[in-house]
């Protein structure tokens, strides 16, 4: 039998382990301390006794790691450092949040908050990531996490606007004249900026506030009122969620993603540190526009007007509001949780990302790559001529799995002068599931049909059906669309392009 002291040596993943091996079998922590009483009731934790273990702030005696290790029919070294298996300690995932896998913060000494506190700022200065970037990172993080669900501020903004919809610029206004603000005008053209990833673009400076509540609009936003009334909402939810205080004011509208702007419209120097301000700033931000989309767009009557004219990018124009807003706000009021939504800058840059489906994300906006696949949907239409939106089927290996996605693109300009696409898309599996469908045979037969088709196939006649079938049951018109044009294989970089023969070669890595 071990001893206590030599089991505390070795029980530094024991908390994750335990914490993933229970999730995974779907047991909450009281379920888990029951299952233990009943195999030893002296030897079993309490439900707070366990949170601390699984913490990291206590090891469990023998006796009770015993216990705990026959509820799941494991040997009590499988809890232990030595343990290989690395689904034991990767933190539990699911397929609805994207990216790279999660990493296990043990052991839990090296991850206290106050040696993140020191480490966290140096590992981001040494890989020349700014406070701006990492904030934005953990936004998404926590956006996505929550699927686009913030109902604190979907309430605060319906006791505002009373759910009307639409509003005009007349009644935001008055919205904004009733938060205390006093609206004043300048003019000022947009210039040339090249941000951090030494992109060029084009930037205007289009609203800021001074305090006491003082908000300044530029004139060039009269010719945009769909521009000006999201700004409006914004800084009104600014007032509502933050009593005016702490916000960074100036805005600006242009490819320049992540840079901050002074009132003549210079791009701001990057502090080397990163500055706690900095994240307080972005989530601030984060919490107006969201409460300017919900202002704007209320979730009843907008999910209504959505299923009436099955989630067009139209509907925009009946709400007098962005396509921008529109698509935003479809992941966050449609009853189907498995969305996307993607704003992008040519050549490959990304300013607004939500992946509500776990869907990788094809490029990134901390750095510029050399070999992104030419075959998403977003590439596709920054270089289509037509006007209009698309639809694209398309199949994306994720997490060793092919998965089926529908997307509808339009691309727009911005008030700087600025083309970009945005892009908003589901992923069908789950739908596809939910009606008996064996969605991962299916998505393999279209990948292996795309692949050995030069990545390029027209749907078959029996999949074809399927996918109209799930159209109709999610009211979504441009799956239906979708399907008549030809699917795409897509891969997350160029240079693992599953096509045969790969393309990469062939049509390069610009995203141009």
């Amino acid at each position: 039998m071990r001893a206590t002291k030599s089991l505390i040596r070795q029980a530094h993943f024991l908390g994750t382990k335990i914490r993933n091996i229970r999730k995974r079998n779907n047991l909450t922590m009281d379920d888990l301390s029951t299952r233990c009483v009943r195999v030893d009731p002296e030897a079993a934790p309490s439900v707070s006794y366990l949170s601390m273990i699984e913490r990291g702030k206590r090891v469990p005696s023998i006796d009770m790691l015993e216990t705990i290790a026959s509820v799941f029919q494991k040997d009590i070294d499988w809890f232990l450092d030595d343990e290989p298996e690395p689904q034991a300690i990767t933190p539990v995932k699911s397929r609805t949040q994207g990216g790279l896998l999660g990493m296990a913060l043990e052991p839990s000494f090296l991850f206290s908050n106050d040696i993140l506190q020191i480490a966290l700022p140096e590992l981001l200065s040494q890989t020349g990531v700014s406070g701006q970037q990492f904030a934005h990172l953990l936004i998404r993080a926590y956006q996505e996490h929550h699927q686009n669900h913030f109902p604190d501020l979907e309430r605060a903004a319906e006791a505002v606007g009373q759910k009307r919809m639409p509003l005009s610029v007349e009644d935001l206004m008055v919205l904004a004249e009733a938060q205390g603000l006093s609206i004043r005008w300048f003019t000022r053209p947009a210039s040339g900026v090249v941000d951090g990833l030494g992109v060029y673009s084009q930037n205007i400076v289009s609203s800021y506030m001074e305090p006491p509540g003082v908000l300044f609009l530029n004139e060039v936003l009269r010719a945009y009122p769909t521009r000006l009334k999201y700004e409006l909402a914004v800084y009104i939810g600014h007032c509502v969620l933050h009593s005016k205080d702490g916000y960074y004011s100036v805005k600006s509208v242009g490819g320049s993603h992540g840079d901050r702007f002074d009132r003549q419209g210079q791009v701001q120097a990057e502090q080397s540190a990163v500055d706690a301000q900095d994240i307080l700033q972005a989530w601030r931000s984060f919490e107006s526009s969201f409460f300017a989309g919900a202002l704007l767009c209320p979730r009843v009557p907008f999910r209504q007007l959505l299923e009436r004219h099955g989630y067009e990018v139209s509907v925009h124009q009946h709400v007098g509001v962005s396509a921008s807003v529109a698509m935003r706000r479809m992941t966050a009021v449609s009853p189907y949780t498995h969305w996307h939504y993607f704003d992008a800058y040519a050549p490959g840059k990304l300013k607004a990302v939500y992946r509500g489906n776990g869907i990788p994300l094809p490029w990134g906006n901390m750095r510029s790559l050399e070999n992104p696949c030419q075959q998403w949907a977003v590439f596709r239409k920054m270089t289509d001529q037509q006007t209009g939106s698309s639809a694209q089927i398309s199949v994306l290996m994720v997490a060793g799995e092919p998965r089926i996605f529908c997307c509808e693109s339009i691309r727009v300009a911005d008030m700087a002068g600025n083309d970009h696409v945005l892009c908003a898309g589901i992923d069908l599996n789950p739908a596809l599931e939910a009606q008996g469908v064996d969605a991962l045979a299916m998505a393999e037969a279209l990948k292996t049909l795309c692949a050995v088709s030069g990545g390029v196939a027209q749907i078959p006649k029996n999949l074809r059906d399927e996918f109209a079938r799930v159209a109709k049951i999610l009211n979504i018109n441009w799956i239906s669309r979708g399907v008549q044009e030809d699917a795409q294989l897509i891969c997350v970089r160029g240079g693992e392009c599953p096509r045969q023969p790969a393309c990469y070669g062939a049509c390069g890595g610009s995203a141009n």
